[in-house]
């Protein structure tokens, strides 16, 4: 089978690699379709998610969709052909995060695209049919895809807990950034502005909800954030960039007693924050870990909401065009969304 795998940094080559054979309780999936994140970006731009480094040569892609087409001994409920969304974390179930229900904590997780754990970007995968969900026939192969980053999206709302009547913002529209201000506009927020410094970007924000677009290189955002709510400052941030002083400016949008949600991952393995801004304000500052269990939901807003979500996915290339599609993402290169690869 076919392989992309991350040999460098900024290197991704195309190799054969045996195809695996599903043991008791897997199932052997042809991948259609993945979505390529944030962080597989920063494994390909800087050999690193922040202070985990990378273990080259490794198989990125985590946002998965695909069709069964084997299935090992001891699996009921899916058959060959059957089209399936591939949860990409796999948990143990038995550890006290797992049985205090915050999955995303486990302490034994195992997660497919991390060093040790090859992804998607292949032809062929096997995962555990606990993994599996059905694909709804109304997505696409490419749309569906966001299943997995929708899920991350509504967890961070959920440690949020964005109000009606309340401001928020978003730093960062990149495919994390827009999925949340979809869920912003369906839970009910009416002002949300967007923090982006590439124009296509800023374009899809509207698009996809956002009521006021600021470009960070032309002004600084807390001012902005500031002078636009009378000197108040914003109720809820989702800093879905943590790139440069993203995250201090964050936390200078803020009204006394905001919250901040930390979505995205910073380049750097320490970043410096202005605890006392956050401590004059009594800041309440949220990390987000993936998601927990949010995928059901994501689906169903997915499929009821086609116009919120979909106009995310704005390229789509084979597998064998690997390279330059991460090339295209680190240059924000053609107005591009979220891109999209498909090894079948």
């Amino acid at each position: 089978m076919t392989v992309a795998e991350l040999v460098a940094v900024r290197r991704v080559e195309l190799r054969d690699r045996p195809a695996p054979e599903p043991g008791p309780g897997e199932v052997q999936v042809r991948v259609r379709a993945v979505g390529i994140c944030g962080s597989d970006l920063h494994n390909f731009v800087t050999g690193a998610i922040g202070d985990m480094p990378a273990l080259f040569p490794m198989v990125l892609g985590h946002e998965p969709v695909g069709t069964v087409l084997k299935t090992g001994p001891g699996v009921t409920g899916y058959a060959p052909g059957d089209a399936v969304l591939i949860e990409p974390a796999v948990y143990c179930y038995h550890c006290e995060y797992c049985l205090a229900g915050r999955h995303n904590l486990c302490a034994n997780l195992r997660f497919f695209s991390q060093p040790g754990e090859p992804g998607f970007l292949r032809e062929l995968a096997v995962v555990p049919a606990a993994n599996l969900l059905t694909k709804p026939v109304q997505l696409s192969d490419a749309h569906a895809t966001l299943f997995e980053p929708l899920a991350v999206a509504l967890h961070s709302l959920s440690l949020g807990r964005p109000q009606l009547g309340e401001t928020a913002a978003v730093f960062g529209a990149g495919p994390i950034g827009l999925l949340t201000i979809g869920c912003l506009v369906l839970a009910g927020i009416t002002r949300i502005f967007a923090v982006e410094p590439v124009p296509a970007r800023r374009e899809l924000a509207r698009r996809i909800g956002a009521t006021e677009t600021i470009d960070p290189l032309q002004t600084d955002p807390a001012h902005a954030l500031r002078s636009l709510t009378r000197g108040r400052g914003v109720d809820l941030v989702f800093e879905c960039a943590t790139r440069g002083d993203s995250l201090n400016q964050a936390l200078a949008s803020l009204r006394h007693g905001g919250r901040l949600v930390i979505t995205g991952i910073p380049y750097e393995p320490s970043v410096s924050l202005n605890l006392h801004t956050a401590r004059r304000r009594e800041i309440q500052i949220f990390n987000v870990r993936r998601s927990n269990r949010e995928t059901s939901v994501a689906i169903q807003l997915l499929c009821e909401h086609p116009r919120r979500f979909l106009p995310i996915v704005t390229h789509v290339r084979p597998l064998a065009e690997a390279q330059m599609a991460f090339e295209q993402l680190e240059a924000y290169a053609d107005g591009v969304g979220k891109l999209v690869l498909c090894p079948a």
